[in-house]
């Protein structure tokens, strides 16, 4: 039954999460507002939602290790497998913008969060917290990105626009506004119970097979979580299109630090015991890596050997875990 219901909660998530955005979008433009705006906000956030809605829900319920591992094992999910599977299917440039600076912010952003978390490394601490001021601290480094990323792409409109038209769009656009709205709100309603089917299963699930939250966290429930970034971006390379690809999960890997944790741990303290720091350095480490690829063979360029190398990195972390 536990299957069943990771499954259906998963599905819930999912199905919540595309049609929450596909509303929220045709309801903005029917207020008006730009593309870019919503591109920006609206469907950056969609695709983050299932992720949030599992950090918060494990973190209200006492399972920091489910709400940290989410995140963690999402953010090597989205490099090593995602990243991977897109380099292998079509391999791509890495444009200067992302190398000079999108990329080493995600290097900083993990690397915040792993001092962050691993209070133990302090002399005379024994436990992991994300506390509310770490979270706090995360929220305001969000909005500060969120604002120098919105001042960089006013300043080329023309590229912002060709962006976010391709982003922000809508399969409900012409539909009624009460119409709307209602399939806004059972969208929604969809995220929870499809957040915490999930969670719940996926506990239940850990239990059965004698493994712990943490490393069912990293796996399954990270990976389930991110099948959003693998649809997006598989599709984006079959269609010749994989530096949207590269985009999207950067910005998704931020956007799980810094708001996902930052609002989670601002809500409620993430108590963290089964995730630790080789968990973390993977997670730096596979962020160091996209960095180092534009050096490696084809320079400034994600290489299908490279994509390999990364998969293969993949298979072994999760012997690993599986191991642990």
């Amino acid at each position: 039954m536990d299957y069943l219901l990771l499954v259906v909660g998963l599905a819930l998530l999912l199905l919540g999460a595309n049609y929450l955005v596909d509303s929220s979008v045709a309801i903005a433009k029917r207020a008006k507002i730009s593309n870019f705006i919503i591109g920006l906000t609206i469907v950056g956030i969609g695709t983050g939602a299932p992720e949030l809605f599992v950090s918060i829900q494990s973190a209200l319920t006492g399972h920091g290790d489910i709400a940290m591992g989410n995140v963690v094992g999402s953010n090597i999910t989205n490099l090593l497998l995602i990243l991977g599977v897109t380099a292998v299917i079509c391999p791509f440039a890495i444009e200067k913008q992302t190398h000079r600076s999108d990329i080493p912010f995600g290097i900083f952003a993990a690397v915040l969060l792993t001092m962050f978390v691993n209070d133990s490394w302090n002399p005379g601490i024994d436990e992991n917290i994300l506390s509310r001021l770490d979270g706090g601290v995360l929220l305001i480094i969000f909005i500060s990105y969120f604002i120098y990323t919105l001042f960089i792409k006013a300043k080329n409109p023309q590229e912002a626009k060709e962006e976010m038209d391709q982003d922000a769009t809508s399969s409900l656009e012409g539909k009624k506004p009460a119409l709307l709205w209602a399939i806004a709100a059972v969208s929604l309603g969809a995220l929870l119970c499809g957040g915490q089917l999930f969670l719940d299963s996926a506990i239940n699930l850990a239990r059965a097979w004698g493994m712990s939250e943490a490393v069912i966290s990293i796996t399954i429930v990270a990976v389930g979580t991110s099948l959003p970034e693998l649809i997006t971006s598989v599709l984006a390379a079959c269609k010749n299109n994989p530096q949207l690809a590269l985009g999207n999960i950067l910005g998704s890997n931020v956007f799980n630090i810094l708001m996902i944790l930052g609002l989670t741990s601002s809500i409620t303290p993430i108590h963290v015991e089964g995730i630790n720091a080789i968990d973390f350095m993977v997670m730096i480490g596979a962020t160091v890596a996209t960095f180092i690829v534009t050096y490696t063979f084809k320079k400034k360029k994600f290489d299908r050997a490279e994509g390999v190398i990364f998969l293969l990195c993949y298979i072994a972390y999760t012997i690993y875990l599986l191991m642990r």
